[in-house]
């Protein structure tokens, strides 16, 4: 176990990262977590890391913050820890976000302190976020087991053998074993993706048609000269990473205004550390315009309603049902896997690069090019078994994408 861990700790380094000599790091983890986040600290020192800043999270100090702090404590976010931030990605250092949380450790809170809290933690982390969605440095979000998480995932299995249970779930998800070598997997990995991604770059497609039996019938219009992305992609500091792990999806932005239609959930959508299950939005120009769910309908309602960029999407993302994730079988209760083991999208922020030459626009030359523009970015799944996809070319032709849940190429 000890072999594997160091073999993900480095994975996250040297291919996640691919951190660089000289180079400062800060890795945000769960307390829980603090053992593996040192084995990524020594990793990153092993490969000439210059220095480890530890950014430390606790699900239960967070609870018991929004049950008892003061009220206006929501209204402001600390100007120390924004500019920690902000300045750190400024002067070329990566992140590392080790994500892992009890999926309902915010039950019962006032959802309008999350609602508030949310809306001025993106305003203060603006500058940071752009920076980052436009790969200004090499960033990677992976995940490690804690035991309110696991026991979540396994509610049969007591928390120890729940944890082990996640832990072999996630080294299957990011290609480690025994028998292999993950970075040779790993390069495997990215040549496919590249070349479904590459494909669907020649297309250029004009727009997306979703269709399935739970009731999705949607139209997804793509902006001029867009461009669809997957795996790895290269920060201005000339780095290639790969910003999620695992990665599974192919994605893009939508045409801001472009989006027609009744979008319908497949998986649980955890936001605020509560779960909402089984929505639908229904969108109108671009605009969700109704939202319905059997269980979170508030939390989602407020979620959209952050800004006027959160009401609209910001993310298209393709991934098949025939996928290592998908195919475990296993609802994860968090986004990293979840979204890799469906189609899904995103409302909120789009990605800059989803447009040629993206990263060195000004969001005001990106939202008169269709991106949309949000402080808020959230994935939700939509996938299934019949998911049909018909994309439309510039010229009319129809070209099937996806077949039965999967690519049709």
């Amino acid at each position: 176990m000890k072999e594997k861990l160091q073999k993900y700790a480095r994975l996250l380094i040297e291919v996640g990262l691919n951190i660089q000599k000289g180079q400062n790091l800060i890795i945000s983890s769960p307390i829980e977590s603090a053992e593996f986040a040192r084995m990524c600290a020594v990793a990153a020192y092993n490969a000439g890391c210059r220095e480890v800043i530890m950014n430390w999270k606790d699900d239960i100090s967070d609870r018991i913050k929004y049950l008892h702090a003061a009220d206006d404590v929501f209204d402001t976010y600390p100007e120390w820890r924004k500019n920690m931030l902000t300045e750190h990605v400024k002067g070329g250092g990566a992140l590392l976000n080790i994500y892992a949380a009890d999926p309902e450790n915010l039950v019962g809170v006032d959802p309008n302190r999350l609602t508030r809290f949310e809306k001025v933690t993106g305003q203060a982390l603006a500058e940071y976020r752009q920076l980052q969605m436009s790969s200004a440095v090499p960033w990677c979000v992976a995940s490690v087991p804690i035991p309110s998480w696991a026991s979540k995932v396994f509610p049969q299995a007591d928390p120890e053998e729940a944890t082990d249970l996640l832990w072999d779930a996630i080294f299957k998800a990011v290609r480690i074993s025994d028998e292999t070598d993950v970075v040779e997997e790993w390069r495997k990995h990215i040549d496919r993706l590249t070349e479904r991604k590459d494909y669907l770059n020649r297309l250029n497609l004009k727009s997306l048609h979703y269709k399935n039996s739970i009731g999705t019938d949607l139209v997804v219009e793509l902006p001029e000269d867009h461009v669809w992305a997957a795996g790895s992609e290269v920060a201005k500091t000339g780095q290639a990473f790969v910003p999620n792990m695992p990665t599974e999806e192919i994605f893009g932005a939508p045409k801001k205004d472009g989006v027609n239609g009744v979008v319908v959930s497949s998986r649980p959508f955890v936001k605020d550390g509560n779960i909402i299950e089984n929505f639908r939005f229904t969108l109108k120009d671009g605009k969700i315009v109704d939202v319905q769910a059997d269980k979170g309908a508030d939390i989602l309602r407020n979620a959209i309603s952050v800004d006027e960029g959160a009401s609209y999407f910001g993310e298209v993302a393709l991934v098949p049902c025939d996928s290592p994730i998908s195919n475990m079988k296993i609802l994860f209760y968090n986004t990293l896997f979840d979204e890799n083991a469906s189609c899904h999208f995103a409302f909120g922020q789009a990605y800059p690069s989803s447009i040629k030459g993206g990263e060195m626009m000004s969001q005001e030359e990106l939202r008169l090019r269709g991106l949309n523009d949000s402080i808020t970015h959230e994935d939700f799944m939509i996938g299934t078994e019949d998911l049909s996809i018909i994309g439309t070319t510039h010229d009319g032709k129809q070209v099937p994408i996806f077949v039965d849940g999967n690519f049709a190429f």
